[in-house]
């Protein structure tokens, strides 16, 4: 075999987990407000509720205020969230899992704000913490299980999507009162109206269509390129498997590169992995009498095993995106690799941690039907697999699999 690696994708996370040492992020509020919770604080839209306005309100002045000031903000902010208005505010949890709040032009709340917001706020301020609380477990343990979503080698073909744009709504004109007899300029006043409104429904009648006439020619050229051109024609090929990858809900930026063989029946791929520093380190729980998330530090042996779970289970998916999409191909080979400190020198290289040849009648031995059941660590080592890992999860360098 021979390969270029000439061709990278950069491949956008679906499903980003927040690793800022800083803070967790999550959006809240109740009807007519968003607050907006981050690292750096993200600020959040107040509106009055059923109308259609907005607006953001200072409560407090400068940090120097005297206890009076603030005393009378914080009244005056309990008075307003009492009679149901809304706020904007700037709210912010720290790694602690302790909350920050501030106004909208980021000036911290004083604590009687602070306690005023808590008070009047309770209820949504639970329930939103509480939901952010278990996307973010929910987030973690998918790092270990993103084999699961595999799909079966047979899953090959497209399946063409409708054009989810519905149509503008149908012209209606107006109909003539019955003073328009009795007034002419009226009547045609009415007409013209008509003219001008029917003009413009079939002026966006017709974008619409380009629109999905677009939208139909692309879905059929990627349907009879995924159906036929897959099987000869690297161009097809790789346009294919570009287009699956960057489909993948990806929990992080990944970045791959790949090539096809000489003779397009193999292909082989190397995978930038991240490093065990950005795999998250904490559960987080929210105690029931308090308004703050909660962490428990995993083990180091947890986190070394969610690691090696995570890179191992990426491996897994490229492979199944390669077998499906790509009929023709009977072997991949897989390798991936993270960015180190060398000792020595004090710069960056490249750490491969595995490489695995596998060949289609291997992977098509996987029961793709109990994937909840699958170890993808176990899995590639079923393979031809070069890999020095300690059974904690501790990995030493290799050489990949050669590329002739």
């Amino acid at each position: 075999m021979a390969f270029r690696f000439q061709r990278r994708i950069r491949l956008a996370p679906g499903v980003r987990l927040n690793l800022s040492k800083r803070g967790l992020g999550l959006s809240l509020g109740p009807r007519g407000a968003s607050l907006s919770l981050g690292p750096s604080g993200v600020h959040g839209h107040a509106g009055i509720p059923g109308t259609g306005l907005s607006y953001r309100q200072k409560l407090s002045g400068a940090d120097r205020q005297r206890r009076g000031t603030r005393d009378a903000a914080a009244s005056a902010l309990a008075q307003r969230l009492a009679e149901g208005e809304s706020l904007a505010l700037t709210l912010e949890v720290e790694q602690s899992g302790q909350l920050r709040y501030f106004h909208a032009d980021g000036t911290p709340l004083s604590d009687a704000e602070a306690r005023a917001v808590r008070r009047h706020a309770e209820a949504s301020l639970r329930e939103q913490l509480q939901a952010h609380c278990e996307r973010l477990n929910a987030d973690l343990d998918r790092l270990g299980r993103l084999h699961e979503e595999t799909p079966a080698p047979e899953a090959s073909g497209y399946a063409m999507r409708d054009f989810a744009e519905p149509p503008p709504p149908p012209f209606e004109p107006q109909p003539p009162a019955w003073w328009h007899a009795l007034w002419p300029p009226a009547n045609r006043a009415r007409e013209a109206q008509n003219r001008r409104q029917r003009a413009e429904f079939d002026e966006r009648y017709r974008a619409w269509e380009w629109r999905k006439a677009e939208h139909d020619a692309a879905e059929f050229a990627r349907h009879r390129r995924e159906s036929e051109g897959v099987w000869d024609d690297p161009e097809a090929m790789e346009a294919t498997l570009r287009e699956r990858l960057e489909e993948i809900d990806w929990p992080r930026e990944t970045l791959i590169d790949f090539d096809l063989g000489s003779d397009i029946s193999t292909i082989a791929v190397d995978i930038d992995l991240p490093g065990e520093e950005e795999v998250p380190d904490r559960y987080w729980g929210m105690p029931p009498k308090q308004l703050k998330l909660s962490p428990r530090r995993l083990s180091d042996t947890r986190q070394r095993k969610l690691y090696r779970d995570h890179v191992h289970g990426i491996a897994f998916r490229v492979l199944g995106a390669v077998f499906a999409r790509l009929p023709g191909i009977k072997e991949a080979r897989v390798s991936g690799y993270r960015q180190v400190v060398d000792p020595a020198t004090g710069a960056e290289r490249d750490q491969y941690l595995y490489s695995v040849k596998v060949t289609r009648t291997q992977w098509q031995a996987i029961r793709f039907d109990r994937l909840d059941q699958v170890d993808p660590v176990a899995a590639l080592e079923a393979f031809t697999l070069r890999r020095d890992m300690t059974k904690t999860g501790i990995f030493r360098d290799i050489e990949p699999l050669k590329l002739v």
